[in-house]
């Protein structure tokens, strides 16, 4: 099933224990490096479909070393929470964290995943969208989950994973994975065609 990417060595250039269990559950042999990739800046007049994509594209290219190099894939990936034109990065401190999960509360909001992966000589980009409903959260939910689980390396705020997945989340329309941290049925996917 893998044998068009056995000629490869496939780095996972991510920091993300989320993204790196995910990942090694699609059965496909892979390494992981992390450091730093650069600022997570974008453009303020940038489309908030197209955020996430263009955060991936600026880490990969602090990976020049691997994928400059005949014989590997390096896969980079972001992902932000929007809720209409408002991007919810990783929340400062308890009290923005509080206050993200307090404007989530009884809405819909988009989680975007940008993926790149490249190689020498080619390269494959995409998003995947998830839509997620959250039901009216009070504030003694909201503080508790903020105060036990420390939600401060999610964008948004909150892990779907987690307790505030279990309760607060009444509906998702999309990838669960993906908002996760990781859309990796259409990873598997574009890996299968690279």
């Amino acid at each position: 099933m893998f044998e068009n990417i056995k000629k490869y060595r496939i780095v996972l250039a991510s920091q993300s224990p989320r993204r790196q269990e995910l990942f090694f559950m699609t059965g496909i042999p892979f390494s992981v490096e992390s450091g730093n990739s650069g600022p997570e800046n974008y453009p303020e007049n940038l489309p908030v479909t197209d955020i996430a994509l263009y955060l991936a594209r600026q880490k990969q290219k602090a990976w020049h070393k691997y994928w400059g190099l005949q014989g590997q894939i390096v896969i980079t990936a972001d992902t932000i929470v929007a809720l209409g034109e408002t991007v919810l990065g990783k929340p400062a401190d308890r009290d923005d964290a509080c206050q993200m999960l307090w404007l989530l509360s009884g809405n819909i909001h988009q989680v975007i995943t940008g993926v790149v992966l490249k190689s020498f000589d080619k390269e494959v980009t995409f998003s995947a969208v998830t839509h997620v409903s959250f039901k009216v959260l009070s504030a003694e939910q909201i503080e508790y989950y903020v105060d036990k689980y420390k939600p401060f390396d999610k964008a948004g705020a909150y892990g779907i994973q987690e307790w505030i997945g279990l309760t607060g989340v009444d509906r998702i329309d999309g990838s669960y994975f993906n908002v996760v941290g990781l859309p990796v049925d259409t990873l598997f996917d574009e890996l299968r065609k690279f």
